[in-house]
């Protein structure tokens, strides 16, 4: 490591030597900036995992737009819009299907008396409102009343039912006054807000929820005739829909504008945004004070290489290269580490966690950074130090 050091600065590696003179204090440095690191990789998993837990269920409807009610933050709250709003959309220009969704929450109670959150989706059995085909060949099951369709990723459900289900085999139980019998599964994926999801019929959806009424959908969903820039029908349906009570957009919009509220404005979002900073936190003060602790036990040594001439940015340079050295070395065991977390949690929990490609490079660009700042101001009280008042 010395000699290829050596090659790639042009000089001896006065950092590297000083950083394994001390092994002790390197193995608790470089446990440090994997500890940062790790803490950073959890925190933007758990951020990234909510951004994907909100794209899901959109990802799924067969529409490229969608049309809510004006005060829509998230797919699941806003207010119910008048169903005539379906009718004015699908007589504009472009629009080929116009399709009501009902939503509502579920608490689905188990055996054991804990609740399973749900997001149900009351569907028009007619219409194939999703894009699974796991859903679309169930429709016909559907309009039997009480009939149910569940989201096998549901979390904290025992398995077995599910099995069952993927065996044909049904499963009956009882909520909010009726007996619901599930016939099939398909996979959507839950998120932070809830445990899963459920796809009823239009008609058993206003059964479990009799204070709710057909005329008053929570999204319309709509499809557009082949060759029409979805831009332009948007514009016509904004055209045509009253604004005070409709807000139309792009199914890419729609999820951009969740994605941005659920991160920005609910607590969990800033949570994990806030996790982040305090892991970049962590860091930088691990690492200063590796470094701040090497400059005083070198202080002496430093002082006779600026008393014979040598500038600010030698010092400068031995400091950064310890801190680079920090850097990639706590980086190779925090991302490995974070990567078997990921996978851990993902497998217990159902959340969409997961590595992208770019992630590592950005953490390890942040680390460098995170390091870099940390030997910069290491080497403060070197700088403004008189060589004569150091011996």
């Amino acid at each position: 490591m010395t000699a290829f050091l050596t090659r790639i600065l042009g000089r001896l590696p006065i950092g590297w030597l000083q950083l394994v003179h001390n092994k002790g204090r390197l193995a608790s440095a470089i446990a440090g900036v994997a500890f940062a690191n790790i803490l950073i990789f959890m925190q933007l998993g758990f951020l990234g995992a909510l951004i994907e837990s909100v794209r899901l269920p959109y990802a799924a409807m067969n529409a490229q737009i969608i049309i809510s009610g004006s005060d829509m933050n998230t797919l699941s709250d806003g207010s119910p819009l008048p169903r005539q709003r379906m009718f004015e959309a699908l007589s504009v220009p472009g629009v080929a299907t116009a399709t009501p969704l009902y939503l509502a929450k579920l608490n689905w109670k188990q055996s054991d008396g804990t609740e399973r959150s749900l997001d149900i989706f009351g569907v028009d059995p007619s219409a194939k409102t999703f894009k699974l085909d796991e859903i679309n060949d169930q429709l016909k099951e559907l309009t039997l009343s009480d009939r149910v369709l569940i989201d096998r990723t549901t979390r904290n459900v025992p398995k077995q039912i599910f099995e069952d289900l993927d065996n044909s085999i049904p499963y009956v139980f009882e909520t909010r006054g009726r007996t619901l019998t599930m016939l099939r599964t398909f996979a959507i994926g839950g998120g932070f807000t809830v445990d899963g999801y459920m796809v009823v019929s239009d008609q058993t959806f206003l059964n479990l929820y009799p204070e709710r009424v057909s005329g008053a959908p929570n999204h319309i969903l709509v499809t557009l005739e082949d060759g029409q820039n979805v831009d332009e029908v948007v514009e016509r349906l904004q055209a045509r829909l009253p604004s005070y009570d409709s807000l139309v957009q792009t199914i890419d919009q729609a999820v951009a504008g969740d994605q941005n509220f659920q991160t920005t404005q609910k607590p969990v979002g800033l949570i994990f945004g806030f996790g982040v900073g305090i892991g970049v936190l962590v860091g930088i003060i691990i690492v200063y004070q590796v470094l701040s602790s090497d400059v005083a036990d070198h202080l002496r040594e430093y002082a006779t290489f600026k008393a014979i001439g040598y500038p600010q940015r030698f010092f400068l340079g031995i400091i950064f290269e310890e801190a680079f050295i920090l850097a990639l070395f706590g980086f190779i065991p925090g991302v490995i580490i974070s990567t078997i977390l990921y996978a851990l949690v993902a497998s217990k929990t159902g959340l969409p966690l997961a590595m992208p490609f770019g992630r590592p490079i950005l953490v390890l660009m942040g680390t460098f950074a995170m390091c870099g700042l940390s030997g910069a101001i290491a080497t403060r009280r070197l700088a403004n130090a008189n060589p004569a008042d150091l011996f």
